[in-house]
């Protein structure tokens, strides 16, 4: 799979059975595509929430084991499910597992419920979450790159911390998920390596001039970071075919749609027609959502529409 845009995959890790998750994860590492991704999520958020859900650090550390190139890591994680100085940890022990694979995905949270049902602390206002985030950003930078160091923050605490065995990336990308105008695009300008959104193409081309803005805010190239996006794809020779997989799916899942996003269905062509825009506005890196049973059509087609894309 060769082009220059990059593929990746978004496994739900709801409503599934392990084998299936775990072998989706190692087939698209045999199809060669550059990432592969799980939630961070301890209830289903697609679907009646008492369904089943396997965890997601654990789901990517698996699959480190078992997969060679396939690029790993959470789409996104919850910042408030670990104290940011346990993730770099994390993150670095994955990092080893894979031979130097890993990919930090972290967002601010926002499944409420979730966090009731767990006794998870520090839920509070969004504005307070996002600003919980931008500093465990900054926190997890300092450990990942070797510094030792204390700090006492607003909201954490680190005395005398240092992350040993340093990460084999010599710089571990940290992505940032999420598109709030005011403060997660702000940390992604200034902290980010990565960025994934999804949306309509002008909803999409408005997150980028605000992005791009925070990033002459604070002196920041927005080349630097990378465009990742995502959505629910579903690729058959027809569309009526692909609408039937697709409904197929939703059933599966207990529901009738796969959220607020656009949904593309059809050929390889339509397929990569629909994407052309985003990669027009600078996104190098299209990520599939796949729900259980992770439609074996659809991955190993994604190379052609990879190829499609490739004079975009």
């Amino acid at each position: 799979m060769s082009s220059p845009v990059k593929l990746g995959m978004l496994a739900w890790n709801q409503y599934s059975d392990w084998p299936a998750l775990f072998e989706a994860g190692k087939r698209v590492d045999r199809l060669g595509f550059d990432t592969l991704w799980t939630w961070d999520h301890l209830y289903p958020i697609v679907g009646d929430w008492q369904g089943p859900i396997f965890e997601g650090w654990l789901t990517v550390a698996a699959w480190a084991q078992a997969t060679e190139r396939v690029r790993l890591g959470l789409m996104v994680g919850a910042n408030t499910f670990r104290n940011p100085a346990l993730v770099a940890k994390m993150a670095t022990t994955l990092d080893h597992q894979s031979g130097g694979r890993a990919i930090l995905g972290i967002g601010g949270a926002w499944f409420e419920r979730e966090h009731e049902a767990f006794g998870i602390p520090d839920w509070g206002p969004v504005g307070e979450r996002l600003d919980r985030l931008d500093e465990s950003v900054m926190l997890l930078r300092r450990l990942l790159d070797g510094e030792r160091f204390s700090h006492t923050g607003r909201f954490y605490t680190l005395t005398d911390a240092l992350c040993e065995p340093r990460p084999i990336q010599p710089h571990l990308p940290i992505l940032v998920g999420g598109s709030g105008p005011r403060k997660t695009l702000r940390t992604t300008a200034l902290r980010a390596d990565a960025w994934n959104t999804s949306g309509t193409v002008d909803e999409v081309r408005a997150k980028v001039g605000i992005l791009e803005g925070h990033c002459a805010d604070v002196g920041r190239n927005p080349d630097e970071i990378e465009r990742t996006i995502s959505f629910p794809i579903v690729i058959r020779d027809t569309a009526d075919d692909a609408q039937e997989a697709y409904t197929s799916s939703l059933e599966r899942n207990g529901t009738d749609n796969m959220g607020d996003v656009p949904i593309i269905l059809g050929s390889p062509e339509l397929v990569a027609e629909r994407l052309r825009p985003y990669v027009e506005l600078g996104f190098r890196t299209v990520i599939v959502r796949l729900p259980s049973p992770y439609d074996p059509q659809t991955i190993e087609r994604m190379s052609e529409v990879g190829e499609l894309l490739a004079d975009a």
